[in-house]
């Protein structure tokens, strides 16, 4: 049997955070969530890491700098971004970078479940579902 995806959540709404936790961890998957891109940063999980979902617009360092600051790195990971603020320019630079979707809260459960499905696609990954 193999180990289930492993899931960064990335935003400094708590609330949101939680929410989108319990949604992703209900469908089977490991799941770890984090107030900032500096804390996952500094974490042991981006090794582990399968899917990153994160907030655009947070303090010091946004999901959009995040993905930048990761692909440099030679981490290529899917990413999927959700914001309160909808901008033509962040959505094009989000997608342009590879993200996966760019949803706007306040977005549906099952077009999220959709976006890790795509983003999973081809790992080998079940989403429980």
């Amino acid at each position: 049997m193999s180990n289930p995806p492993v899931i960064s959540i990335i935003d400094d709404d708590g609330s949101v955070r939680a929410a989108t936790h319990n949604l992703v961890r209900s469908l089977g998957y490991v799941v770890h969530t984090f107030a900032s891109a500096e804390e996952f940063l500094r974490s042991s999980q981006l090794g582990d890491t399968s899917c990153v979902i994160t907030d655009i617009r947070m303090p010091t360092m946004s999901g959009l700098e995040l993905q930048a600051h990761l692909l440099a790195r030679g981490h290529s990971l899917p990413f999927i971004f959700i914001t309160a603020f909808a901008v033509e320019s962040d959505r094009a630079r989000a997608l342009k970078a590879g993200a996966v979707c760019y949803l706007t809260k306040p977005f549906d459960g099952e077009v999220l479940i959709g976006c890790l499905d795509t983003a999973l696609e081809g790992k080998g990954a079940a989403t429980g579902k």
